[in-house]
């Protein structure tokens, strides 16, 4: 490979000898990057015409270049904490999370307060999370904060509620149960507001490192006064714009339109919260939980929805809601009818606002989402994780509701922008499985094919920004490109119902990897954003 000075985004580079995924020609072998963008695409010999003007030639061997991926719902600072903290994710009993925190405790005796995330009871034998006693007891008496797998609640120690004046006549405490909604959002604040600024830089960089290490460009992060502070998301879009990593887009979750634009935000929208969450029984239900005599906790209805759309739409942000449950959801779509009453339909629709998770679909939720312009911003990894018959939402709901969840083959027939993302560290970041949980739905009816999948976590997390010029290998386009290992490549569909002539190779349809459950998924050799080298597998 040849030498320059040229600063890096700045280069000319050849990729040649190996696969590249792009609509320009299915059959493409090489690509060209110049100033940070895609300048041509095509086949080995006309590759050769390059090769003598560029500064540098990458000899691909035989290995796969793709759009790099969109995740479209992050928490980037939890997520960077979850990777160098306590991580109860992989406690199998009541008992080993016990175990895990006593561990931790001891092994973090200087901080202020203790963080841990990703317990799950619904999937222990025991069935119940620690009591405060029992953390008590594993912390010796120290401040501890332990957000459940979906971070709508948490058990913490008698030191945190210490920390919070009021917190047992907030809204969600519960003296001897997991604290929800204002409770919760209390004990958070205080757990977080511990951390030293050079912990949450810390954390973030992690974050950002893991994300590129694995073949991820850009990351929508879902902040709000109720996730994190103003102080973490500042930082966060400071130190994402002065380092070489991911492209980080802010989104601030609060009604204050004008306060959003002022911290950067792209929209005021993300985890502006409608309900809660299904496994802490604070999703906003029509009908009654099947293990809880109630319907969840409702946020926001349809007025307060309406007149943020009417406001955000005015001032040309995005607006976008956290909605779950069914009731949510369909107080997401009645809002924004609303809001297209007032200001127009055809502006509602250019706003490109959003809605978050969208788990409980109905045809006409469905047909809302499409009428007025909305993105679906889902993560399928929750179905993966949560779906089937003997599933956490099976659980909460019942077998015949939970079948009905994130139906992915219906939103995109109908119309609706899909944009992947984790929600991590509720689910790991974790692309090429997204995109597997997505194609291999628990519930047959509700896949799509791997290529639709694969866009939608690629070119839809784009066009939930309002960009349709990227996240795709085409002339033009921004270079934010991953390079895989892999297996030979394939066109995948998940069943009969899909267009036969679109998986057959006369088609030209651009092959992508083998997903089947079971296969390996590809192992990130590079990923470059904007042209610029953010990550390269040391062995390579």
């Amino acid at each position: 490979m040849s030498q320059s000075t040229t600063p890096q985004n700045h280069r000319t580079v050849l990729l040649r000898g190996g696969d590249v995924h792009s609509p320009a020609d299915p059959f493409a072998t090489a690509m060209v990057v110049e100033r940070g963008h895609v300048a041509w695409v095509g086949s080995e010999g006309a590759a050769d015409a390059f090769a003598e003007g560029v500064d540098e030639v990458v000899d691909l061997e035989g290995a796969l270049v793709t759009p790099a991926f969109t995740d479209a719902h992050v928490h980037t600072t939890a997520t960077g904490l979850a990777l160098t903290g306590l991580d109860l994710t992989g406690a199998r009993s009541l008992a080993d999370a016990l175990v895990l925190v006593r561990e931790h405790a001891t092994a973090r005796p200087h901080d202020t307060v203790l963080l841990g995330h990703g317990w799950d009871a619904a999937r222990w034998p025991d069935g119940r999370p620690p009591t405060r006693a029992e953390l008590d007891e594993a912390t010796g008496g120290r401040p501890l904060y332990l957000s459940r797998i979906d971070v709508h609640s948490a058990v913490v120690t008698t030191a945190l509620l210490d920390l919070v004046p009021g917190v047992t006549g907030r809204t969600g405490y519960h003296p001897d149960a997991p604290l929800t909604a204002d409770a919760h959002h209390g004990v958070r604040s205080a757990a977080l507001g511990a951390i030293t600024p050079r912990q949450r830089t810390e954390a973030q960089r992690a974050a950002l490192r893991h994300a590129a290490s694995l073949g991820i460009g850009s990351m929508h992060e879902c902040a709000g006064p109720e996730i994190s502070d103003e102080d973490d998301f500042t930082g966060l879009l400071r130190l994402a714009g002065e380092e070489p990593g991911p492209r980080v887009v802010g989104y601030w979750a609060e009604r204050d339109v004008q306060r959003a634009r002022e911290l950067g935000a792209a929209g005021a929208a993300g985890d502006l919260f409608v309900d809660g969450a299904l496994g802490s029984h604070t999703a906003c239900l029509h009908e009654p939980y099947s293990d809880e005599a109630h319907t969840g906790t409702p946020y926001l209805d349809a007025a307060d929805v309406a007149a943020h759309v009417v406001e955000c739409t005015e001032a040309g942000l995005q607006a976008g809601f956290h909605a779950i449950g069914d009731a949510a959801v369909t107080s997401v779509v009645d809002g924004m009818r609303a809001a297209a009453e007032k200001v127009g339909l055809a502006r509602v629709r250019a706003a490109r606002h959003r809605v978050e998770h969208a788990e409980m679909l109905t045809p006409g939720t469905i047909a809302g989402l499409a009428e007025f312009g909305l993105t679906a911003s889902v993560q399928p990894a929750f179905d993966a994780l949560w779906g089937g018959e003997d599933g956490m939402y099976a659980q909460r709901l019942g077998v015949e509701r939970a079948r009905t969840l994130n139906p992915y083959a219906a939103l995109l027939r109908t119309g609706v922008p899909l944009a992947f993302g984790s929600d991590s560290p509720v689910t790991p970041l974790d692309p090429w499985g997204t995109v597997r949980a997505a194609a291999f739905h628990r519930t047959p009816e509700h896949r799509v094919s791997v290529r639709a999948a694969f866009t939608a976590h690629t070119r839809g997390g784009w066009r939930a920004v309002g960009r349709d010029d990227a996240g795709v290998l085409v002339p033009g386009a921004p270079a934010d490109y991953a390079v895989w290992r892999t297996s030979d490549l394939v066109v995948q569909a998940p069943d009969d119902r899909v267009a036969r002539w679109s998986t057959d190779p006369r088609s030209g349809t651009p092959g992508l990897p083998d997903l089947s459950p079971g296969a390996q998924l590809p192992v990130c050799l590079r990923t470059v954003v904007a042209g610029q080298t953010v990550f390269v597998r040391p062995e390579e």
